[in-house]
């Protein structure tokens, strides 16, 4: 049975991000959001925590091991502070940890660290698709093999940052398997479209990419010929999303929450009021059933055990728990839920898209 203590490291680790999440992330998530972009700066501070470089071997670059459950603390922890700005911190996790877990010893060796040891880069991954049913283990994008070359065929949405990226991980359908492939950003072939408008997410810059006759040369096959498994890296990035849900509506709750405690309506704060009460009670049991369903499936994740079922309950549970709890904070403040400059449409806006996001980031 998994522990619910985390480790001293785990706790360093969770302090260190919840600090930088409450002194950075909040206060600048409202600007960031009206003006369509984070700035670099932060992310770059966000980068140096080292959530990422924690779970990558000291022999890649790294100072750690691969633990999906010290991701899910720490990325709870940035979506609490922001749920923009940590998908853009942990962007270059999707591009790395295919790579640390499907990639041959010379991939990894050559690819990891000049990512990890460095400052933050825009290597990210070109996952999803823009279909309505978008499938990850039934990819339409396209990999063919013509010699010692793959050739790439396809669309991809909501690839973040990849207006500057030095270099995609582009997921693809290879004789009905999905499997990953590094695409330098200056390959022929390679187009990046116009900038996304979407609901939510506002200062994560995404675009379309399209793959037109991209070729690249064999061994930028993740796994070599062989390949890999790709399911595990679906399973982590469904708990990633999960994690940042929870910190998302942690956030939500706790800031209705405060503002129901000091809010006088009828004679007393309107937290004393049944309807209110019962909101906040409901959104705070929702928040920890999914909180310990994402734990589950990270332990067996990090224990070898088949995690697909599991991560994919708590991706759907968090999914729905974001609506309801950033729904409720909204109807909470009442007519100031609504306006801009209260965080909680932001947040309602936000937590909309949790089941789209998966693919920006992974734990």
């Amino acid at each position: 049975m998994y522990s619910f203590e985390p480790t001293e490291e785990q706790r360093m680790l969770m302090d260190a991000t919840k600090r930088f999440a409450e002194k950075e992330l909040q206060p600048a998530a409202h600007d960031a959001d009206e003006e369509r972009e984070f700035p670099i700066s932060l992310i770059e501070k966000g980068w140096e925590l080292g959530v990422l470089q924690a779970s990558i071997p000291e022999e890649y670059g790294g100072f750690g091991e691969r633990s999906a459950v010290t991701g899910i603390l720490a990325g709870e922890e940035l979506g609490w502070g922001d749920l923009t700005a940590a998908m853009a911190i942990m962007a270059p996790a999707m591009y790395v940890i295919p790579i640390l877990v499907g990639g041959t010893e010379e991939q990894k060796k050559s690819l990891i660290p000049p990512i990890i040891e460095a400052e933050w880069k825009p290597n990210v991954a070109a996952y999803v698709e823009p279909r309505f049913d978008f499938y990850p283990l039934e990819m339409t994008s396209t990999a063919t093999k013509a010699g010692d070359e793959y050739v790439l065929q396809g669309e991809k949405s909501m690839v973040p940052f990849a207006h500057i990226a030095e270099s995609f991980l582009v997921f693809a359908s290879l004789e009905g398997k999905t499997q990953a492939f590094v695409v330098p950003s200056q390959t022929e072939g390679l187009v990046v479209g116009e900038r996304e408008s979407l609901l939510g997410i506002q200062a994560l810059p995404t675009y379309k990419l399209s793959l037109n006759d991209v070729r690249i040369p064999a061994e930028s096959r993740i796994g070599g010929e062989d390949g890999f498994d790709v399911q595990p890296v679906i399973d982590a990035s469904n708990l990633a999303t999960a994690a940042l849900a929870v910190g998302l509506s942690r956030a939500a709750y706790e800031y209705s929450r405060d503002y129901a405690k000091e809010r006088e309506a009828f004679g007393g704060p309107i937290a004393q009021k049944q309807t209110i009460a019962f909101m906040l009670a409901e959104m705070a049991t929702e928040i920890e059933s999914i909180r310990l369903m994402v734990w589950e499936a990270a332990w067996k994740l990090d224990a070898g055990k088949d995690a697909s079922k599991t991560a994919y309950l708590a991706l759907m549970g968090a999914s729905d728990m974001a609506m309801m709890v950033t729904d409720r904070a909204v109807q909470i403040l009442g007519g100031f839920g609504y306006i801009r400059e209260y965080p909680t449409e932001r947040w309602m806006r936000n937590g909309r898209g949790i089941p789209n996001f998966v693919g920006l980031t992974m734990v």
